[in-house]
């Protein structure tokens, strides 16, 4: 029998590679959110660690421009902050109408049927937006106890247009509405309160360009209240909400170790956000991402979705004739360092994902992701204009 070796892993030190971060997340991060990392250690329970807790939460509030009481960072990725809002809203037994329109909408059912529920769909094609007809007709049909979809759609670079128009509709027809804003908070326009959305949640490390670990989550007071009169507890512990009320709420007692770090980041990075201004930070993403888009255009690619529900944050390009996309995105991180990606599910091989998110959405990183772009697939014997392609990216900045 074997015994375990006595030598210790002969393991470097870390040097990761010094990337630019242009997929669909994370993004670059603000050396500000990276120094704030470095700073103490406290007790998740110090009454400092307290007062940025309390901090935390008002600019989560101001992000998603509601006055939800019920708005804190879980401690987990974007993917907690989802189960969390799914797991808690939905009960066992009930139904959920989701969209099919985008991987993000498949995962909202995969979590929905975790939790006990019965899943409906609207249906809608992938690169397309839920047709707010479609989902009144849905609404009537199945009677859903809660409506979910995606603002922004990060498989396909979709933005839902008129999200009021589905609001209205699910609440007409009692139905509590949870949003995905995954790859929308602090990037395109967002109004939780004004548009109706009783539960949303995100992922920091899109356009709020931060190490994914505590991700932004809001209730409005109606969804908390049926969170708490729940017959039937939650699924999961750690992500139960009735739970997470004793720490983020008044009592501030102990349910887990926060991730202090993380939370210290997401502070720093909703402070940003605070100084750029929200409208602001909105206008530059759309400019930005403009540029990009002028840029790929002008080289004599298509964007996937047109214009009226084009994503800014997320930047959907058709791979063009007789180009393999991953080898596009290989060549990219081998000769220039630059991250993009690929498609997901019915786009895989369709569509490169450009983003153009956060600390990551600045001028000389477009030019370089267009410049980088135009030169792979060039080299690749694909029909481009590369110099076109940055003579109109320029344009778009002047």
């Amino acid at each position: 029998m074997d015994s375990q070796s006595d030598d210790a892993p002969d393991v470097t030190e870390l040097t990761p590679p010094d990337r630019t971060l242009m997929g669909p997340g994370p993004s670059d991060v603000h050396p500000r959110v990276l120094g704030a990392m470095s700073t103490p250690l406290v007790g998740h329970l110090d009454p400092s660690f307290v007062e940025i807790m309390n901090e935390v939460q008002e600019l989560l509030r101001y992000a998603f421009r509601t006055d939800n009481r019920w708005t804190i960072p879980v401690s987990g990725t974007g993917s907690a902050a989802m189960e969390a809002a799914i797991g808690n809203v939905v009960e066992p037994g009930e139904t959920m109408l989701v969209p099919t329109n985008g991987y993000f909408g498949g995962r909202m059912a995969s979590m929905a049927r975790r939790a006990g529920g019965e899943v409906v769909e609207v249906d809608a094609p992938w690169g397309e937006p839920l047709d707010p007809a479609d989902v009144e007709d849905a609404l009537s049909t199945h009677e859903p106890d809660v409506f979910g979809f995606v603002h922004a759609e990060t498989s396909t670079g979709v933005l839902q247009p008129d999200v009021p128009a589905l609001t209205e509709a699910a609440h007409d027809s009692g139905a509590l509405v949870i949003a995905d804003t995954v790859t929308s908070l602090g990037g395109v326009e967002l109004r939780v309160d004004e548009w109706g959305i009783d539960v949303a949640y995100s992922g920091p490390q899109k356009c709020l360009s931060c190490p994914p670990g505590a991700s932004p989550l809001t209730l409005s007071d109606e969804a908390m209240e049926k969170v708490l009169a729940r017959e039937e507890l939650p699924r999961s512990w750690y992500l139960d909400l009735s739970l997470l009320e004793g720490y983020w709420g008044d009592e501030r007692s102990y349910h887990h170790t926060a991730p202090i770090t993380n939370v210290y980041a997401i502070r720093e990075a909703l402070r940003l956000v605070a100084e750029e201004g929200i409208e602001a930070r909105w206008a530059r993403h759309e400019r930005l991402a403009r540029a990009l888009k002028a840029g790929v255009e002008g080289m004599g690619l298509e964007m996937n979705a047109p214009d009226e529900y084009w994503l800014p944050s997320l930047n959907a390009v058709r791979v063009p004739d007789g180009v393999d996309d991953g080898s596009v995105c290989a060549e990219l991180l081998d000769r220039y360092d630059l991250e993009i990606a690929g498609g997901l599910g019915d786009l895989s091989g369709e569509i490169f994902r450009i983003g153009c998110m956060g600390y990551s959405a600045r001028p000389k990183n477009v030019i370089f992701a267009v410049t980088a772009l135009g030169d792979v697939l060039e080299s690749m014997g694909a029909d481009v204009d590369p110099d076109a392609g940055v003579r109109e990216a320029r344009a778009a900045l002047r």
